[in-house]
């Protein structure tokens, strides 16, 4: 008999477990919050996520300007740039990357986590001081 309470015991312990990757799902196309470009979001290989600068809005620059021309500051074609990576899976998100801002050329301390509506939430940290964005999520063309 005793084994009924400790088996139920377990299984409710698993349940919030099993409500978490959800949190993990961060792979997908996402819009930059503020809608200059696209970024994918793939496997790195090791099951972490690596996200890539995969469109840029060619409305958000200047005339005469093309997206696949635009260079980072080392010269490193903007498409195709890898600005996320180095994740580790934690309980209720993704910690310990970092992400890269190609316009600033700086690199920031990193979480992501998959929101309840599909979109992306990013948190870049400078220390203990984060800025939360949020990324909504590509439906396509």
């Amino acid at each position: 008999m005793r084994l009924i309470p400790a088996s139920i015991a377990f299984f409710a312990m698993a349940l919030p477990a099993a409500a978490e990757p959800a949190n993990h799902d961060v792979f997908g196309t996402f819009y930059t919050q503020a809608g200059t470009s696209r970024v994918t979001i793939e496997d790195c290989g090791d099951g972490s996520p690596c996200g890539r600068v995969s469109a840029v809005n060619p409305d958000t620059l200047q005339p005469g300007t093309n997206p696949e021309d635009l260079r980072t500051k080392a010269g490193d074609p903007v498409i195709g740039l890898l600005i996320l990576e180095g994740f580790e899976q934690k309980r209720s998100d993704w910690r310990g990357g970092t992400i890269y801002d190609p316009e600033n050329d700086k690199t920031y301390a990193a979480h992501i986590k998959r929101l309840e509506d599909g979109d992306l939430e990013l948190k870049g940290c400078v220390g203990p001081i984060c800025q939360t964005q949020v990324w909504p999520a590509y439906a396509g063309d």
